[in-house]
């Protein structure tokens, strides 16, 4: 049996039953890496030992009786700019090249206490600017679906090792749609939950108000299994909302009888021009399924929508600008000292040589943004947009309990086509946007595939601490229209263009 070809909650029913230990099930996971990660390079860093120890130490628990989690002994990938102790952490950055944190990051804490295994660190775009994976200082990673072809960012290694065969779970971030995007290109499942559910301490900061960690799995469950284990209140966190998932258990019972009576609100924005026919198909597809089970479907306009991107990309850059200002070559990271050159030459060079070019380009417009005589004509013009935006969302709500479109406008691009074009790549994330704006949760399902084979995502959107009906809805798709099994994955792989 090939034990990575199973879903997480298939592994864990047979470690639970005894068929299977979690040392067999890491070492399966280990031979499928080495087999396809020439091809697909979707981790910066393997850590089989740590991986191989933890598995056992799982077997050891589970021989003696020991009371364990669920997921215990199902191996995770974790995307690079999230702190592991011991292990480098460079969010695919030449400035943190050699950074080993001194300590977890508080999901890494958990997934560890837990017994899942870490295989690995995932590579990103750099400091989780991009959306495509193409900006990592280190080398782009490639869609399993076909090589040639981009699996999105920038979570695209976490989302491409899932896709592959690598992972069946991953830890990613998602601060304009780096969670979803890949996700729907990659044909798996991505969640962004409620912003503030899933502790940010030792997730390194990008846009603070914007950054929250998500999951990538095969399917809903999967998803649903391992956002229950990361969420919760932390303290270390000032953002994090001290509400308990137990709260969510009437939204567990919202489709007790199916999809019956479920108000769905198909966003036309995203059904128009600049929208691929073949996703607008899968789409429309899907919403007459959904139909078909009971559910009430209907188009709803939320016209501040197309505001979204612009606000987004005032304040995104503005808040990188602040976060980013602490690698100055003083206090940790890459320090690049000139003879002869004072502070400011050290900070120059240090930062010029360090940081890569979108990084660079964020940083200058957060900076312009942000200075005397500009921050109310934009940084704060942005802020009023995000609220209005925030206020049209909660009055859909009163309408519909879930919000739909695509989770793309297209499927994935090719590797090197927008990567010269900054705009081209921001339209990536416009259908991502308005829910990183809001803190709203939004899951990415795998909706059927292109005419040309590529997967295309679906995104679904919820009111906040909604997360459950997003998985429940998600499941009952997955019912009507099973996703694509992993033999046709890597069949497209193993023919690939590299």
């Amino acid at each position: 049996m090939d034990l990575f070809r199973l879903s997480a909650l298939q592994l864990s029913g047979l470690m639970r039953e005894g068929e299977v230990s979690s040392e067999e099930v890491v070492n399966s996971f280990l031979q499928r890496i080495e087999q396809v990660e020439p091809q697909v390079k979707a981790f910066l860093l393997l850590c089989p030992e740590e991986a191989l120890a933890a598995a056992r130490e799982v077997d050891r628990r589970r021989l003696r009786g020991d009371e364990l989690n669920f997921l215990a002994g199902v191996p995770v990938a974790v995307k690079d700019n999230i702190c592991t102790r011991g292990l480098r952490t460079t969010c695919a950055s030449r400035i943190l090249e050699n950074y080993v944190p001194p300590y977890d990051a508080t999901v890494v804490s958990a997934i560890r206490r837990a017994g899942l295994p870490i295989l690995g660190k995932t590579n990103m775009d750099e400091f989780a600017m991009g959306s495509s994976t193409e900006n990592s200082a280190f080398f782009s990673t490639r869609n399993p679906w076909d090589t040639r072809r981009v699996p999105g960012g920038s979570s695209g290694g976490s989302a491409a090792a899932v896709a592959a065969g690598e992972a069946p779970l991953a830890l990613g971030s998602d601060t304009g749609g780096s969670v979803r995007q890949p996700a729907a290109f990659c044909g798996v499942t991505g969640l962004r939950p409620t912003y503030g559910r899933v502790s940010r301490y030792g997730l390194i900061a990008f846009a603070s108000s914007l950054d929250q960690v998500g999951t990538h799995s095969r399917d809903a469950a999967g998803g649903l299994a391992l956002f229950r284990l990361i969420a919760g209140h932390d303290p270390l966190d000032a953002t994090s909302i001290n509400t308990p998932l137990e709260e969510d258990v009437e939204a567990d019972n919202f489709c007790e009888n199916g999809l019956k009576g479920l108000r769905l609100g198909l966003i036309s924005e995203q059904m128009g021009d600049g929208f691929a026919p073949e996703v607008k198909e899968k789409i429309r597809q899907t919403a007459a399924l959904l139909e078909g089970e009971g559910a009430f479907v209907e188009e709803v306009s939320l016209p501040l929508t197309d505001y979204a991107l612009a606000a987004y990309y005032l304040i995104n850059p503005a808040e990188a600008s602040s976060n980013l200002g602490r690698y100055d070559g003083v206090r940790y990271g890459l320090s690049e000292r000139i003879s002869g050159g004072g502070v400011r030459e050290m900070f120059a060079h240090t930062r010029g040589k360090g940081f890569g070019m979108e990084v660079k380009r964020r940083i200058i417009l957060g900076s312009y943004a942000l200075s005397a005589g500009y921050y109310d004509a934009y940084y704060l013009q942005a802020l009023k947009v995000r609220t209005l935006i925030k206020k049209e969302m909660e009055k859909a709500f009163e309408r519909f309990d879930v919000l739909f479109g695509p989770s793309t406008p297209t499927t994935p691009f090719m590797l090197g086509e927008k990567v010269d074009d900054p705009l081209q790549m921001y339209l990536s994330d416009v259908c991502n946007i308005t829910d990183a704006l809001t803190g709203n949760p939004s899951l990415s399902i795998p909706c059927g595939l292109s005419p040309a084979g590529m997967p295309v995502g679906m995104q679904l959107s919820a009111p906040p601490l909604n997360e459950m009906l997003l998985f429940r809805v998600a499941a009952a798709i997955e019912n009507m229209r099973p996703l694509p099994p992993l033999p046709e994955q890597v069949n497209i792989l193993e023919g690939g263009q590299c």
